[in-house]
């Protein structure tokens, strides 16, 4: 249980996604290092457990030059998905529940059986990719966050839908064009090579954050490999994102 200036951060967090109210200047946010705020985004997982919900996957955050430049930081980290999170391909999302909402293009690898990132590798654990497309909602207010609060806000995960899973070489996946329509009819293009590079580089990097951290993944959990694109507003209507190879996904954003 944590107590003192992370319990408060745990505290102030958990109560901004529970009442879609975001955290102020005049809200008494301790200052954390990046150690502690991966301590609290933990504490917030165990809680949302405790509630009922569920681990499913990894996601990693910043992994893109665009999405690094968007936000300011210039690290790539690492948050955790719940079965709460995950919104079945073309269903509705409640605006009304969210701060301030952003959606954002990537791709997600499926894990083929259990790892332990503190002592296992990465070396054929994925048997599944899709496209996918991830709702991502700052706790602080503006959006105005730096990296130990965003890595303590669980890198602003909010929700994230999936595609049909392909049996795709993982090293198939460089150079893919992808494609965001907003609800506005906004189009925005970009390549999964945004991310790192090469969407592999994702997974990488992500052995090296699990292994710090002690990560675990079971057999049919989910990673977000990134954005592909900066993240735009979710916004009233259908918000689509097809990724060439691997098809689509899409949601349907309703409320204020």
């Amino acid at each position: 249980m944590l107590t003192g200036p992370l319990g408060l951060a745990l505290d102030l967090l958990d109560a901004a996604q529970a009442g879609a109210r975001p955290i102020r200047a005049g809200d008494g946010w301790p200052e954390l290092t990046l150690n502690q705020a991966y301590a609290v985004q933990a504490a917030l997982l165990d809680r949302r457990v405790a509630r009922g919900d569920r681990p499913v996957g990894l996601k990693l955050g910043f992994t893109s030059a665009a999405k690094m430049r968007q936000m300011g930081v210039h690290e790539v980290i690492v948050g955790r998905l719940t079965a709460s999170m995950l919104v079945a391909d073309g269903a509705r999302v409640d605006r009304g529940r969210l701060i301030h909402p952003r959606v954002e293009p990537e791709i997600a690898f499926r894990v083929g059986r259990d790892v332990d990132l503190a002592t296992d590798t990465m070396d054929a654990a994925v048997d599944g990719v899709c496209a996918a497309l991830e709702v991502i909602d700052s706790r602080y207010d503006g959006f105005r966050f730096d990296l130990p609060r965003v890595v303590a806000d669980n890198t602003s995960a909010a929700a994230f839908a999936l595609g049909p899973w392909s049996e795709v070489d993982p090293a198939a996946t460089g150079g893919l064009r992808v494609t965001m329509r907003t609800g506005d009819g906004t189009v925005v293009t970009g390549s999964t090579d945004a991310i790192l590079g090469h969407p592999l580089r994702a997974l990488e990097r992500l052995a090296v954050l699990g292994a710090r951290l002690g990560l675990r993944l079971s057999a049919g959990d989910v990673i977000l490999a990134g954005a592909a694109t900066e993240a735009l507003p979710l916004l009233p209507g259908r918000t689509e994102v097809t990724v060439e190879s691997l098809g689509g996904v899409a949601l349907h954003a309703e409320g204020a």
